[in-house]
């Protein structure tokens, strides 16, 4: 089972970046992106340039706290002076009063901006509301663009000393991209975690050039580095690379294979005629209503199977007594142990999501949308079904750790 409760160590004395202080960032630069083209657009020329169209000059900046869908804002704004038959006339933002009363608009605006990823066209669509008949520059996109990727980057970076997951979910999945010209398909390694009041939170996304051995290594590696703890439990499918991996960097955390893949991989090597009889039998073991009752399915299995169909019975003890160890846990979690379906319902709302885009324009712009439909709060993750037995489960282990 998983390690204990470890204090962290100096090299993990990092500032955790939290989802909410990256969406806090991004609400404020995207605002004052927007009031920035809004005054270009009033003033009818960029800064130091000369010409005939000019309509006023820069003023300075000046500071403001707006309350917006973060909380309190501080934005830094420009001041400048307009031309006018009547005399210089200071200029003021069209868009600031918009925003203090349409929460609503400016909220979905900057969420939308995010599931743009680096698209020019998409970012300038979800600013709209913002700017009205102003326009959107190439340097004010760029700035949007840099603001996601450096938030993207801030949170695969950010220390895990203070995060503890009592379960984890690992898996990956694959998303159509562009790379060199050409469209590939490009292998995303997830981690979904179980925190102790059974909330999950998405703890890693990364990209990478297959789900090897090499690739779950260095994302466990990485994940390890940041201060993260061992899990008392882990959830895989049957990937080898995945499971040695684990075995590696977290030797005592449990493992639970996940039966739905079991399931598939003993229909796929069963004749036709015996899918129905297969599945009900394989599902004695894991509905079973206990460890004692599902130890006697399994070897009621082998001895029907074991002539009959010798290829299922060897690909069932390939996944042996990990097929079982949700059993250790509290019945109300069972549903949710016994299967990778957390993470596959998220990676599921993924492909849904990029569908209709066919492909993505780059590997950055994949992590970006990702990372953004989570961000944005377009895809939640509720508590896992049992979720109050929790506490008993960390008791359990704590003292059976120490």
């Amino acid at each position: 089972m998983g390690q204990g409760i470890r204090k962290p160590v100096g090299a993990h004395e990092l500032t955790p970046v939290s989802l909410g202080e990256l969406i806090h960032q991004h609400v404020r630069v995207a605002i004052e992106t927007a009031v920035q083209e809004e005054l270009l657009a009033a003033l009818g020329a960029t800064p130091y340039e000369r010409s005939e169209a000019r309509r006023g000059y820069r003023n300075g900046t000046k500071e403001r706290t707006l309350t917006g869908p973060t909380g309190p804002q501080a934005l830094t704004l420009p001041r400048a002076t307009l031309f006018r038959a009547a005399g210089a006339q200071e200029w003021t933002s069209r868009i600031l009063p918009r925003y203090q009363r349409r929460l609503r608009e400016v909220n979905e605006a900057v969420a939308a901006t995010y599931l743009a990823g680096g698209n020019t066209r998409r970012i300038r669509g979800a600013l709209r509301p913002l700017l009205k008949a102003a326009p959107l520059s190439k340097s004010a996109v760029s700035r949007v663009v840099a603001t996601l990727k450096a938030g993207l980057e801030a949170w695969r970076t950010r220390a895990l000393a203070d995060l503890d997951v009592i379960y984890v979910y690992l898996d990956g999945f694959a998303l159509r991209v562009r790379s060199a010209g050409k469209v590939v398909s490009a292998p995303v390694l997830g981690v979904v975690g179980v925190l102790p009041d059974g909330r999950k939170q998405l703890v890693a996304l990364e990209l990478c050039g297959g789900e090897s051995f090499a690739a779950w290594k260095g994302c466990l590696d990485d994940l390890a580095a940041r201060g993260l703890r061992a899990p008392v439990l882990c959830i895989i499918d049957g990937n080898a690379g995945l499971r040695r991996a684990v075995e590696l960097v977290w030797p005592r955390a449990g493992v639970q294979r996940c039966c739905v893949h079991k399931l598939r991989n003993l229909e796929r090597k069963a004749p036709k005629h015996a899918l129905a009889e297969i599945r009900d039998d394989f599902h004695r073991i894991v509905y079973a209503a206990s460890a004692d009752a599902a130890r006697a399915a399994y070897a009621a299995f082998e001895r029907t199977w074991a002539k009959r169909c010798p290829g299922v019975v060897t690909s069932l003890r390939e996944g042996g007594e990990e097929l079982l160890t949700f059993f250790r846990f509290p019945k109300a979690q069972w549903k949710t142990l016994r299967t990778t379906n957390v993470i596959e319902r998220l990676h599921g709302e993924f492909r849904r999501r990029v569908k209709t885009q066919g492909s993505l324009p780059s590997e950055d712009a994949a992590l970006i949308l990702l990372f953004s439909l989570v961000v944005s709060g377009q895809i939640t993750l509720r508590r896992i079904d049992g979720w109050r037995k929790i506490a008993a489960v960390l008791s359990r282990h704590t003292s059976v750790a120490a």
